[in-house]
This record gives C-alpha cells, sequence and structure tokens, in this order.
C-alpha cells in the first residue's frame, strides 16, 4: 500500500513538473509569420521584463488621430545583449522617433511581434529570437 502511494505521489509530481513545458504559447497563432508591418512614430512606452516585454509606439494617422501599437519583445536579457536597453547612453528614451517593423497581430490589432527597431540616426536595433 505503502507504495502505491509513493508512486501515485512520484506520478503527479512529474504530471505538475512537466505542465509548465506546454504553457509557452506558439507565437504564430497570435501573429501572422507570413506579414510584415511598418509603422513609425513615437516611442511611448517600455516594458522590459521576462519572459516578454513590450514597446508601445504612437503613430500619428495623418487625419488628426493616433494608434498606440505594442510590440512584445523577447527577454529583457536578450534585449540588452542585442543593443536595446533603457539605461546608459544608447538607451532608449521616451519621445524618441522609431521605425519598428514586426509581424502583425491575426486579428488586426495593433500589436505585433518585434522584429527591429531603427532609430532616426540609423541605427537598427533587432529582437532576440523566440518572438
Amino acid at each position: 500500500m505503502t507504495a502505491r502511494a509513493l508512486g501515485w505521489v512520484v506520478l503527479s509530481g512529474c504530471l505538475m513538473a512537466a505542465a509548465p513545458l506546454k504553457a509557452h504559447h506558439s507565437t504564430a497563432a497570435i501573429y501572422d509569420p507570413a506579414k510584415e508591418v511598418r509603422v513609425t512614430g513615437e516611442l511611448a512606452k517600455l516594458q522590459f521584463v521576462n519572459p516578454h516585454g513590450s514597446i508601445t509606439v504612437t503613430v500619428d494617422n495623418g487625419d488628426g488621430t493616433t494608434t498606440d501599437w505594442t510590440f512584445t519583445t523577447g527577454s529583457a536579457t536578450r534585449l540588452a545583449t542585442r543593443g536595446i536597453t533603457t539605461v546608459g547612453p544608447n538607451a532608449l528614451r521616451i519621445g524618441e522617433e522609431l521605425t519598428v517593423t514586426g509581424t502583425p497581430a491575426r486579428n488586426g490589432s495593433p500589436l505585433g511581434g518585434l522584429k527591429t527597431i531603427t532609430r532616426a540616426n540609423g541605427q537598427v536595433l533587432t529582437n532576440s529570437g523566440g518572438n
């Protein structure tokens, strides 16, 4: 009886440990990898957190309205290794003009998976893989 109970405890523990492995989502379910969106606007918000951060760019629609585009990024650690930072002399700054490319949301909302950021000085920053 004790061996059987111990077996169930071990099995339950293995199943619970495996659950987080299946929890990570596929970006292809959210974004359309066959398409690309390119927007230019002012950096409105930065969230560099793990496992995914985001940047928000306010785009002028030309008719007096604006749209906030949010792009999901890779991890904060990987972004920093690629030069995308929030501190230091090369840090991204709120209000800075950027051109951002990414994979657009399948549902048409102003959401994308970040590919590149191009600064006004021509510097191109790329997102880390996995997003």
